[in-house]
């Protein structure tokens, strides 16, 4: 059996999701191809970890027309602190001094994927293929053919451009033999929630330790949500921990700030890899979101990022429609790579970075990082410059970003 689309999006996740809202309102055929059901409820993207949305990727939503159903489950950051544990250095962000309403927003990954599933029902040229399991990606000049098993039968789809959001592994990526360039952190980001026992005031906190980062972020009922960065060797004693003991580890690695540490939730951890690929595009073929790029959760930029890939290819492929251009060219392919390429290396480096120099505990660096925090709190410019990159408003912004129509 053969079906033909404009495009097949691989992965309904977090961001092939964004992406098919992006372009619902196009006269795009698009196809959506998911291994899990289609429900908030059963989709793994979906789950109960929490995003912090920067600023620039509220703006995004709000241009799709899905902020609405995402706001009352979002709970603003009004203020980030960063501090260096056992050091001088620190750094305070204010967003009422960077003149905007919030510095970011916490959501829930569940909140945010039963917002988009709902956008996303009354869409006509959207279909979902799911569950759906992709089996072959063949890709030819005038077309780009994918086998999936969707109903126990074999389908055979045929688009002009096929685009990949199936994630950090991707079988998309493997299928067509494309290298990732994966470096080990051998660390793992535990999450979960627990709630303070002084109000958090809306306010992050990005503390750096001598076994990784760990940040706290708010969010409703003065309730926290936590992603520890633990070493490998480290991840199954935490995990094992009772409730108390993890309570008790906490409150010693992050301080009384907030009062005594209560209601811990459900633990889980995921392995951290920075992952760059060289090449996120081929003719007929475009890859976004993880599938293209993976960060250290440190400072949350890895879901925006993808996010600003989503931004920027609906606004390249809109574009070269209303030229009258083919989708799938890998002329107008290379558009969108070109245009991410420059906040990809940024942020990469940007959060590899701070974990090499928080990580290294020599004397002249641990002065010169704390000097550095120091800096950025006390000199207006810098911390100016430095709002805009964590809140997604640097560099060359998408028309999504700016809050206008693609």
């Amino acid at each position: 059996m053969k079906d033909n689309f404009d495009i097949l999006i691989i992965g309904g996740g977090l961001v092939g999701a964004s992406l098919a809202c992006a372009l619902r309102a196009s006269d795009l055929r698009i196809g959506v191809i998911e291994a899990q059901p289609l429900a908030a409820s059963s989709q793994p993207s979906y789950d109960d970890r929490t995003l912090a949305l920067a600023y620039g990727s509220k703006q995004i939503f709000e241009s799709m027309g899905v902020w609405p159903d995402i706001a009352p489950d979002a709970t603003p950051i009004e203020r980030i602190h960063i501090s260096d544990r056992g050091h001088f250095g620190v750094t305070r962000l204010v967003a009422t001094e960077a003149g905007l309403p919030a510095l970011g927003y916490v959501v829930a990954n569940r909140a945010l994927g039963a917002a988009l599933l709902k956008t996303l029902a009354g869409s006509n040229n959207v279909e979902w293929l799911c569950p759906a399991e992709m089996q072959e990606v063949k890709l030819s000049p005038e077309s780009a053919s994918v086998t999936v098993r969707h109903n126990d039968t074999n389908q055979t789809l045929v688009a002009r451009l096929v685009i990949a959001a199936d994630g950090a592994h991707s079988a998309v990526r493997a299928a067509m033999g494309i290298e990732a360039e994966r470096t080990e952190y051998c660390q793992s980001a535990i999450v979960t929630t627990v709630t303070a026992g002084e109000p958090h005031g809306n306010t992050a906190y990005e503390r750096f330790t001598d076994t990784g980062p760990l940040a706290l972020l708010p969010l409703s009922d003065n309730r926290c949500a936590v992603v520890w960065s633990a070493k490998a060797a480290a991840v199954q004693t935490i995990l094992g921990w009772s409730d108390a003991e993890f309570l008790n580890h906490l409150q010693d690695r992050f301080g009384d700030r907030l009062g005594t540490f209560t209601r811990p939730g459900k633990r889980a951890a995921y392995p951290l890899a920075l992952t760059r690929v060289p090449e996120p595009v081929r003719a007929r073929l475009a890859l976004i979101g993880n599938a293209a790029h993976t960060v250290h959760p440190v400072a949350g930029q890895g879901f925006n990022l993808g996010l600003r890939d989503v931004a920027a290819i609906a606004e390249i492929l809109t574009d070269a429609v209303h030229a009258g251009a083919d989708i799938g060219d890998l002329t107008v392919l290379h558009r969108y790579a070109d245009w991410r390429r420059r906040d990809n290396q940024i942020t990469a480096g940007f959060t590899n970075g701070l974990i090499r120099i928080f990580s290294n505990n020599a004397f002249p660096l641990t002065l010169a990082r704390n000097l550095g925090l120091l800096a950025v709190d006390l000199l207006p410019g810098v911390k100016r410059r430095f709002i805009r990159v964590t809140s997604g408003l640097a560099g060359r912004l998408p028309r999504l970003a700016r809050g206008l129509p693609l």
